[in-house]
């Protein structure tokens, strides 16, 4: 059983999966789905149109529903004051056991992974793509169709203009490659050796020549992750 404050709007089209939480004045429009046990906070507002001027703005509160949806995985929590767009030509999704902090903005069509956090006040422009277990800091700003890769960190206040490569440290604004994320490669059970040799990659601005095992699924979804990346090869520099 879901648990839907009185005070907030649940739409049509909307299909709320069991032990979901909506606090007071949270406005959820369809199409969207959201997982089992996922917790939205007072004040979000999730499923309005996307911010294009080309696209129409459709009353969904009313039945209307003109968009492709959003998709929130289970166990997510969208704190409170958070905005999630529907997407124009797919859904936009946020993965399973993320966690999306207060005044959190994703934009139309944004793929955010599973176990992702996205601190308060982080802004991510359409199309945006976030791998697996990445940690963005308080608001960041990732400009759009930007690409970061799973288990990479981003410093609070960075400007993400380029792509972000898998377990990277960026910050600064512009947001710069600064090494890679050592704590977070060790929470995946990745061993020193692993760290090191990527740690001295990056320091060249490099993929490793020879993916270990251990990084092959990461650099895979890199490489392949669509909008295409100016990063063609492993003997290419890194775009930060």
């Amino acid at each position: 059983m879901s648990h839907v404050h009185p005070s907030a709007v649940i739409g049509d089209g909307v299909v709320l999966g069991e032990r979901v939480t909506i606090g007071p004045n949270a406005v959820v429009l369809g199409p969207a789905k959201i997982g089992d046990d996922c917790w939205i906070g007072p004040g979000c507002v999730i499923g309005t149109p996307p911010e294009l001027s080309s696209e129409p703005h459709n009353r969904a509160w009313d039945g209307d529903l003109a968009h492709s949806g959003v998709e929130i995985g289970p166990r997510t929590v969208v704190r409170e004051l958070s905005t999630i767009h529907q997407g124009s030509y797919r859904p936009t999704r946020v993965g399973a056991d993320c966690w999306l902090l207060n005044r959190v903005y994703v934009a139309h069509d944004s793929q955010v992974g599973d176990g992702v956090t996205l601190s308060a006040g982080t802004s991510l422009g359409g199309h945006v793509q976030i791998g697996d277990r990445v940690n963005v800091g308080m608001n960041a700003v990732v400009h759009q169709r930007r690409v970061i890769g799973p288990g990479a960190m981003v410093g609070m206040g960075g400007a993400v203009t380029k792509d972000v490569p898998p377990f990277a440290m960026a910050y600064g604004n512009p947001a710069r490659l600064n090494g890679v994320n050592a704590v977070g490669m060790t929470r995946s059970g990745m061993g020193e050796d692993v760290v090191r040799l990527l740690a001295a990659a990056y320091a060249e601005l490099l993929v490793p020549a020879d993916l270990p095992e251990e990084l092959r699924e990461a650099f895979t979804w890199w490489f392949d992750v669509k909008p295409a990346k100016p990063l063609a090869s492993s003997e290419a520099p890194l775009p930060l």
